[in-house]
């Protein structure tokens, strides 16, 4: 079998969010298998930086990606889609920015480092599992070798493509991302003189007095704050204000999940399969016929393994006897003992491997290597050194250094071929035998000695039947005729909000939906009822309507909201407190007055005054006070030292403050160094973080993404 077949068929090729191309083995799209993503004129899903992200390409490789997915049997609902587009759009974009600053500093990835990176230390995590030795669980470089070096000799597969054109590019420019990123890392230096500067401020101590009147001092309901000082505010601070396009919806849901009557009739189905269940011979087949929705698992796990919460009744069943039907994760269950054991929870082995076949291909004859086995265990018991067995014989390259010994844990059983597996869990200390093993890796004859055990403790092979809890046809049914007629009779949002609140129903909002959201607030993956609000008008109520999972929802637009600046109404709740309380300080200021002295101004406030010690001046808040940073710098202000300040207009509240003493606490010139190194490995952490040097970049690029409309 060919690396890359061997490689898809363990859905080895996708390696999450650390090599760059390889994510386009994320991105599916059902819109693809029924209508063409060219029905506009549009050829081009985006341009980055001066360079057109062609949609043909990124259609080709969502159709790749889904056909993987799907042998896979991974589930593809919309929210998959939207985050795995997502990392491919992010992967475009990082290499439309980043490929000419590559090229300008001259980072390049060699030969050598691309062997180092898939035969190294430590490789790819899908190459890592696809050449892992099942019975010794390591990383076998020299299989990894032999099979990337067959498929050189492929060039017309698509299998030789995709490794070769896709896959090890992917491999270099994630290890290009690596090495910029470390360089602007070490680039990172903080001087000296900085660091004893903001050392010697921050060593900076004051002691104040002060009177603090509160803007709750003042009611709201005093101050008005009109759209026209919002819009001057936001106009003023614009970059504080920006906006996605965006849309707001309001929904009703009705709710179409298993009732009372559907659980019990599923609940009577399951019950009726117990005889059958504890009577049946073939577990494996019944649970196929009857639909489990777990499958059988041949294996004994320790008790303390098994996730249930009805474990401690399940330890006490008989072999053959069935529990149940009990309510697990969503399901009606029926538990069988199978069979109950003791097992170690790790032990300790040494064996000789002789191998017949590799990868499907014969190495030995079966005959040849049996006898050869045997001459080695009848050499063994006649006084041969193990060791020196395992350098002349063992085919298992991982442990000839070591004289054939491993260290397994339980949780490792499943990994391990099944004849391996149960010698080494299900026999005890000091077994010795000869298994015949034959996977998908390899096949041979393994010799095994069971050095030692510990961690013993109760272990069960339990057999569970498993129903979903599902809403029958009628509740389905039921469900979505109420919902239609909700959406028939509410053509707007008037009609809409007059229906829910006769009906009983809760409005959810579900604010700032954007373009490519696969989901919508307290519903979950829901992308066509967020296509729904971009092509719908203001007030348009949905015609009929949307099934997410097991409700169906009737949504409303509410709002719209273009790319630029909020509008007075979106920005309200952000800036309303603000400038309320700029008000409430211009009243308290006019109701002071000119300040003369702190007892003055207490009086004519009716505050009183107190002090504050110890302030320093990286303080972050002042004790009974809270953040109030303007406040702590006056602090620091030796003009105060003589004279009250004037008004302060603070987060919670105006000061007015005396500076009674301003001191500093003496610091070690020792620390200096430590301070210099710790603030350089905080920028070299920063400078190092992916993300945030993507969203750098791309302010300094234009972006335009037309996403929206072909997904």
């Amino acid at each position: 079998m060919s690396i890359i077949q061997s490689i898809r068929d363990r859905a080895a090729w996708i390696v999450s969010g650390a090599i760059a191309l390889a994510l386009i083995a994320f991105i599916v799209q059902d819109g693809f298998h029924n209508k063409s993503m060219f029905s506009g004129s549009t050829t081009s899903i985006g341009v980055v930086n001066g360079t057109k992200i062609d949609a043909a390409q990124f259609e080709e490789r969502y159709k790749r990606a889904e056909e993987m997915y799907r042998q896979q049997g991974y589930p593809l609902n919309d929210m998959m889609r939207n985050n795995i587009r997502d990392g491919l759009w992010g992967e475009y974009v990082d290499d439309a920015i980043m490929t000419d600053k590559y090229e300008a500093l001259g980072i390049n990835v060699t030969d050598k480092e691309l062997s180092d990176i898939l035969y190294g230390d430590n490789p790819p995590q899908d190459i890592r599992q696809q050449f892992t030795d099942p019975n010794t669980g390591r990383y076998d470089p020299n299989a990894a070798y032999q099979k990337i070096q067959e498929l050189k000799k492929q060039k017309n597969t698509p299998q030789y493509q995709s490794f070769f054109t896709q896959y090890l590019p992917a491999l270099a420019k994630n290890r290009q991302k690596e090495k910029y990123l470390s360089l602007l890392g070490t680039s990172a230096y903080v001087p000296k003189w900085l660091v004893e500067k903001i050392s010697a401020d921050n060593s900076q101590k004051a002691s104040i007095s002060y009177v603090n009147i509160p803007y709750s001092s003042i009611g709201d309901s005093a101050v008005k704050v009109s759209d026209a000082s919002i819009k001057d505010y936001v106009d003023a601070h614009k970059d504080q204000f920006k906006q996605e396009n965006a849309r707001t919806i309001e929904y009703v849901m009705f709710d179409a999940g298993p009732t009372k009557e559907d659980s019990a009739a599923i609940f009577s189905q399951v019950v009726a399969l117990k005889s059958e269940f504890g009577t049946t011979g073939d577990i494996a087949a019944f649970l196929v016929r009857n639909g489990s929705e777990t499958p059988y698992n041949d294996v004994f796990q320790q008790k303390s393994k098994i996730r249930s919460q009805n474990i401690d009744t399940l330890a006490k069943l008989n072999a053959g006897e069935v529990t149940g039907p009990y309510f697990e994760g969503g399901n009606y269950v029926l538990a069988k003992m199978i069979s109950k054991r003791t097992m170690p929870d790790s032990v300790k082995v040494r064996h000789i491997l002789i191998k017949t076949g590799e990868q499907g291909k014969p190495i030995l004859p079966d005959s040849v290597a049996k006898k050869r086995m045997d001459s080695v265990t009848t050499a063994i018991k006649n006084g041969a050194s193990f060791d020196s067995m395992v350098v002349k014989y063992s085919d298992d390259q991982g442990s000839k250094g070591k004289g054939g010994v491993y260290e397994f844990a339980s949780s490792q059983f499943q990994q391990i071929s099944k004849e391996f597996a149960e010698t080494i869990f299900y026999g005890i200390a000091g077994d010795k035998k000869t298994v015949h093993v034959q996977n998908s890796g390899y096949s041979g004859y393994h010799y095994i000695e069971v050095l030692s055990q510990k961690g013993f403790e109760p272990a069960f092979k339990i057999a569970e039947y498993s129903k979903a809890i599902l809403p029958s046809n009628e509740t389905t049914t039921r469900e979505n005729g109420l919902a239609a007629q909700f959406a028939a009779q509410s053509r707007d949002k008037k009609s809409f909000d007059e229906n829910a609140k006769k009906q009983n129903l809760n409005k959810i909002i579900a604010a700032d939906l954007k373009t490519l959201d696969g989901s919508v607030n307290g519903l979950g993956s829901s992308r066509e009822l967020v296509k729904w609000a971009f092509a719908a008008k203001s007030g348009d109520v949905a015609e009929t309507p949307y099934q997410v999972d097991d409700k169906y929802v009737v949504p409303v637009l509410t709002a719209i909201y273009e790319e630029g600046t909020m509008p007075v109404e979106k920005a309200r709740p952000l800036v309303e407190n603000i400038l309320r309380n700029r008000e409430k300080a211009k009243l308290i200021t006019a109701r002071i007055g000119n300040v003369t002295s702190l007892e003055a101004a207490a009086k004519a406030a009716g505050k009183p005054v107190n002090k504050a010690d110890s302030i320093l001046f990286n303080s972050a808040f002042i004790p009974n006070v809270g953040q109030e940073a303007k406040v702590i710098g006056a602090s620091f202000d030796k003009e105060y030292q003589t004279k009250p300040s004037q008004t302060i207009a603070g987060n919670g509240g105006v000061f007015i403050i005396k500076v009674e003493n301003v001191s500093a606490i003496a610091t070690a010139a020792s620390d200096i160094l430590q301070q210099q190194q710790l603030m350089q490995q905080n920028q070299q952490r920063a400078l190092s973080d992916p993300r945030m040097i993507s969203e750098i970049m791309k302010k300094n690029v234009k972006i335009t993404d037309n996403r929206a409309k072909f997904f």
